[in-house]
């Protein structure tokens, strides 16, 4: 297999087949298909409003698509479920409930006892490195520490999958770096199915594992590209040839959506 091929294999978590979205007139995502293997970790790049978001609302069950179908598990996606835990850019902690809390709201939704729902939330709280902020409310926190705890709140709730809105696109670089490893190595641990929208095209290939280009609106697949980069990565795999050459690549072709999402917006 080359690393322009993506993977296409009987263990296929996630189907997307012939997803469109319209918005009264505007077509804003065209008929879209993509297959995603378990335990892979798509990133996902194009120009600001090629439907990136819109395609992951609608994985979500947070929007529905206006023609096809997404399916999780052979499931037809109707709505919000637990199989999948969402974290987005803004920070969407309960502000009245502890750190604690928020990493156990989940856990009693689902109707855990207390003391099993402490001992998860407080696992992934090791897991994130906020062991000690356990009683903390969100606006003690840094950015990076509430979604630190958002990360934590999904994953304690054990999805089938991880969907993440430009997570850290918030974040100032150090700790967007910092939040990037600590993401990927809990991956490399755990094998979480991810899907990742990112305008950080560093960022898409040090992360993910398939790299997938969007066109500009109407939204496409224009480039479905594997990560040739071996685990577990460090951050110095980001100097390497391969890595450069990739990144080459994407930035090409995300730059040739961009000038034609401008393009589009001057003829308007």
């Amino acid at each position: 297999m080359t690393p322009a091929q993506a993977p296409r294999d009987a263990m296929t978590l996630l189907r997307v087949r012939g997803v469109q979205r319209r918005f009264g007139r505007t077509l804003a995502l065209q008929a879209t298909d993509l297959d995603v293997a378990e335990n892979d970790f798509i990133t996902i790049l194009g120009p600001s409003g090629c439907g990136k978001s819109t395609l992951l609302r609608i994985v979500a069950g947070l929007d529905q698509p206006t023609a096809g179908e997404v399916q999780l598990d052979g499931h037809r996606i109707t709505g919000p479920g637990a199989d999948r835990g969402m974290v987005f850019q803004s920070y969407t902690l309960f502000p009245w409930l502890s750190v604690l809390d928020n990493v156990c709201f989940g856990l009693r939704e689902r109707g855990l006892p207390r003391p099993q729902q402490i001992e998860i939330a407080q696992g992934f709280l090791t897991k994130v490195g906020l062991t000690g902020f356990a009683d903390h409310y969100p606006k003690q926190l840094s950015g990076g520490m509430q979604q630190r705890t958002a990360l934590a709140r999904a994953l304690a709730n054990d999805p089938r999958m991880l969907l993440m809105d430009e997570p850290f696109g918030a974040l100032d670089h150090q700790t967007r770096e910092l939040m990037q490893e600590l993401l990927l190595g809990i991956w490399e641990e755990q094998r979480k199915t991810v899907l990742f929208v990112t305008h950080d095209i560093d960022e898409a290939v040090f992360m993910g594992s398939r790299v997938v280009v969007m066109s500009a609106r109407p939204g496409r697949i224009k480039l479905d590209r594997v990560v040739p980069l071996a685990h577990p990565r460090h951050y110095s795999i980001k100097t390497t040839a391969t890595f450069t050459a990739l990144k080459a690549e994407l930035t090409e072709a995300v730059r040739a959506e961009v000038l034609a999402a401008q393009a589009l917006t001057e003829a308007a």
